[in-house]
């Protein structure tokens, strides 16, 4: 079995090599540090995805970004920047929309296969009590929506395939160290070996779908 894991030098990236190694799966692991990957540039995705050949059964984009250009989550409006949401937006959403553009190829038609963009449930907008981080909100919201959509198209021509959004919970990474306050959280490898439990759970019925780390629901 091969997997693809884009993003693989984070923290959640590299958890996921490592379990997906342990299991015996044929890893192929790409990021910005290591392979010159940028999701916010379609000519690095189609260069660097196009170097791979077909027969990846599972394709994880865990890449993202809380903080672009030292900008911080906003509190209000008054903290509203359109350069940050337009970079929030490119990182968060269109990056791994790209991912699935370019990584289609490289799944199988005539058996089962899962992409998987990992989310947040700050992108629930029914789930949204609080306010705030709009920038961030916005872009996970837009993400599920393209990931979603994507999913409609997937199905037509990999009816076996499985499209998704999944929240792998708080992770004590150093994307999230300066915002997690008393919040429980776990460690890379702990949401990495969750994520690939729910992972192996998706049916193809449930392609579309937007997942938390216990594989249930979470409200659009």
């Amino acid at each position: 079995m091969r997997a693809l894991v884009v993003g693989a030098s984070g923290g959640i990236g590299a958890a996921l090599v490592a379990a997906l190694s342990a299991r015996g799966w044929a890893v192929t692991g790409l990021s910005r540090r290591g392979d010159g990957l940028d999701v916010t540039d379609e000519a690095s995705l189609s260069r660097v995805l196009g170097r791979l050949e077909p027969g990846f059964e599972l394709v994880i984009v865990a890449t993202g970004a809380l903080e672009i250009g030292g900008h911080r989550p906003e509190k209000t409006l008054r903290s509203l920047d359109p350069a940050a949401l337009a970079a929030q937006f490119a990182v968060n959403a269109i990056g791994p929309a790209l991912v699935l553009k370019h990584a289609l190829r490289l799944m199988p038609r005539d058996r089962r296969s899962v992409f998987v963009a990992l989310s947040a449930r700050v992108g629930s907008i029914g789930d949204n009590a609080l306010g705030g981080w709009y920038s961030y909100r916005a872009a996970k919201a837009a993400l599920n929506q393209l990931i979603h959509t994507g999913a409609i198209e997937v199905a037509r021509s990999h009816p076996q395939a499985v499209v998704a959004c999944l929240h792998p919970g708080t992770v004590a990474t150093g994307f999230t160290e300066k915002y997690v306050g008393a919040h429980p959280t776990v460690t890379p490898e702990v949401a990495a070996e969750n994520l690939l439990a729910v992972v192996a759970g998706l049916t193809p019925a449930q392609t579309g779908g937007f997942f938390d780390w216990q594989g249930k629901v979470v409200a659009w």
